[in-house]
């Protein structure tokens, strides 16, 4: 990222009154999230995420899958926003036409203040029931907006995940049966094999298609058709500026590339569009 890049990208977002900010796995992976396909830790290790993430992996053994979402439900609860999630946020405080769309299937966007982005691929807070599909209570660890504890003197600010105590389940673990049908209640997310959210998909294509720019954040744009919407931006003449710390096949599309981590990047990029609003 150099200095000229930045204050384009600055005068881009100041100049923008309906911006779309769309947000992938780099984003979280910043705040300590594993990344979908990272390895696994511990006794999930011989097994391969794709295979858990099917809705036939579920039906052939729903205790299996359950703990392994639920494991990975609670590191999320244990993670903090970071810099980065904080200047999305920012960004919509000042812009209220801003739409945050979001891959990640965490909440941190809703604990960094921004209270309802678009999910695309669904939210590890938001189960149902797996045969009529009405919604299910969370369990009881924590509710789905409370605080996370506090890390501990000396840990991350954003993050922090293993300075906290060990989860007190990590394995299959039955799932809820649902309270009107008594079906097994599932991850309230999207698996392989699964369509995307009619609505949730209709509202970012909306959102992409009336935008007067596009701030992509995080994502690899290899997961389809969630890549497509900075792509539909582009065509209809916004501009689009990308924040990742490495190539991705959305680069020559780009008005600009900001090369770095969101949690250094973004933060940058509000000072650069408003010097007089701060930001951490």
């Amino acid at each position: 990222m150099t200095g000229p890049e930045l204050a384009e990208a600055g005068r881009l977002l100041a100049a923008a009154r309906r911006p779309v900010v769309f947000t992938g796995a780099g984003m979280s992976a910043e705040s300590g999230v594993p990344t979908f396909r990272d390895a696994q830790t511990g006794l999930w290790q011989r097994y391969d995420p794709q295979e858990l993430a099917t809705p036939a992996a579920f039906r052939a053994d729903p205790a299996l899958v359950w703990g392994w979402y639920e494991t990975r439900r609670r590191g999320v609860r244990r993670a903090l926003p970071n810099p980065g999630h904080r200047a999305v946020a920012a960004i919509a405080a000042r812009l209220p036409e801003t739409v945050v769309i979001t891959q990640n299937v965490d909440d941190l966007h809703e604990r960094g203040g921004v209270p309802a982005p678009v999910r695309l691929h669904g939210s590890l807070f938001a189960p149902r029931c797996s045969a009529c599909a009405r919604p299910a209570p969370l369990p009881s660890d924590l509710p789905p907006s409370a605080d996370p504890p506090e890390p501990h003197d000396g840990a991350e600010p954003h993050g922090g995940a293993e300075s906290h105590a060990p989860e007190a389940h990590d394995g299959p673990l039955d799932p809820p049966a649902c309270a009107d049908c008594g079906a097994p209640v599932r991850p309230g997310v999207v698996w392989f094999g699964e369509a995307l959210p009619s609505a949730a998909l209709a509202a970012a294509v909306e959102a992409a298609s009336g935008c007067d720019l596009l701030l992509t954040v995080g994502t690899s744009a290899l997961v389809h058709p969630a890549a497509e919407i900075p792509l539909v931006a582009a065509r209809l003449g916004a501009p689009v500026v990308q924040v990742n710390p490495v190539p991705t096949p959305l680069d020559a599309i780009c008005a600009v590339n900001l090369r770095g981590p969101a949690g250094e990047v973004l933060p940058a990029l509000v000072r650069a569009a408003w010097p007089d609003d701060a930001v951490g």
